[in-house]
């Protein structure tokens, strides 16, 4: 049965005894009709931007059929790779993952491609064999965050980047994203990007980024690494915050500092303190990746696989995601759509 061939990977042991049986009469490895079609969505951690995700893939499981959980691993990526191969284990009929380290982990995800239909959300992990990536074109949305930077800082300044973790090809894709349109440098072809190492200053004719500060998704660091900015530097012009808990992080320490308004704040998603602080003046805007859609299309893409249809992939591999700039001049209307969204 599908569990004793799952088992037989997950263990990388070859047995004579231990073949997958088809549970159809096909070949095509679709659950029979009567079967429930079960998938698993998996984060890179716990936030409430996954919380807008899974109501995406609340909102697919009904419409398409079938049931799919949701699995926030707290603990990086030891727990991300014990829940996958629980899920591997339990005979799911299709993965979709935000790797947390997608250079190291491609072992790992081509070995769960042997047993089920896996895809990439949110962060891709190119170089494995998952069938697709669902997800905005990160590179381009850091472009826009420098946008916003520019917008919020025109006379230049110095800009200090913040992000949970720089392991994942999101965190890097956005981070070069804003720092070639601070330095307006020409936009690369996706494969041709240069990523600029994480350490030391990066000096441009208007605008220098003075670092990248990384937290490993701990909201208490998010919070003292933005305190320590404020209090080395003391002119500091910009934060930009790469995940969706950095800039709230930041607004709280600006608050303390009594400096809002003199230090301005980008973001990426939709977290409500951002929100708030745009709608209040304190954040200057944040770039929504709109994860409803993330666990929405990964169920929808997931469910016609499961069931043979491979018309369902997108071209390229890639199904992009728009993203939303979100100013003050527009954050009600976000913010109604996204009460909307999440069924509030």
């Amino acid at each position: 049965m599908r569990k004793a061939g799952i088992a037989c990977i997950l263990m990388g042991v070859v047995m004579a005894g231990c073949t997958k049986v088809p549970e159809t009469a096909s070949d095509t490895g679709a659950p029979a009709e009567s079967d429930p079609i079960q998938l698993a969505f998996v984060t890179n951690g716990v936030d409430p931007f996954w919380n807008i995700a899974t109501a995406g893939v609340r909102t697919a499981e009904q419409e398409f059929g079938v049931t799919c959980e949701v699995l926030m691993p707290p603990k990086g990526i030891v727990d991300q790779k014990r829940m996958i191969e629980s899920a591997l284990s339990n005979g799911i009929d299709g993965l979709a993952i935000s790797p947390i380290d997608a250079a190291n982990q491609v072992a790992f995800i081509n070995d769960a491609c042997k047993v089920t239909k896996v895809i990439t959300q949110d962060s891709d992990a190119p170089d494995s064999e998952r069938l697709c990536f669902v997800g905005m074109d990160n590179y381009k949305a850091g472009r826009e965050a420098g946008k916003l930077v520019k917008e919020a800082l025109p006379e230049g300044g110095k800009v200090m980047i913040y992000v949970g973790r720089l392991e994942q090809l999101n965190s890097q894709q956005r981070r070069q994203g804003v720092i070639d349109e601070l330095l307006d440098r020409p936009i690369p072809a996706p494969d041709a990007i240069q990523y600029d190492p994480p350490g030391g200053e990066i000096v441009g004719e208007r605008y220098t980024i003075l670092g990248t500060r990384t937290d490993s998704f701990d909201y208490a660091k998010a919070k003292s690494n933005a305190e320590d900015t404020i209090a080395s530097v003391p002119d500091i012009g910009c934060m930009v915050g790469l995940w969706a808990y950095n800039v709230p992080a930041c607004l709280a320490a600006v608050k303390e500092a009594n400096k809002v308004g003199k230090i301005q704040l980008v973001s990426f998603d939709e977290d409500n303190a951002t929100l708030q602080g745009i709608a209040d003046g304190a954040v200057h805007g944040t770039i929504s990746q709109q994860p409803y859609e993330y666990g929405y299309h990964s169920v929808r893409i997931l469910a016609g696989l499961a069931r043979g249809d491979e018309t369902v992939l997108p071209e390229n591999d890639f199904y992009e995601v728009p993203i939303v700039v979100v100013k003050k001049d527009n954050v009600e209307a976000f913010r109604t759509k996204l009460a909307e969204l999440r069924g509030e």
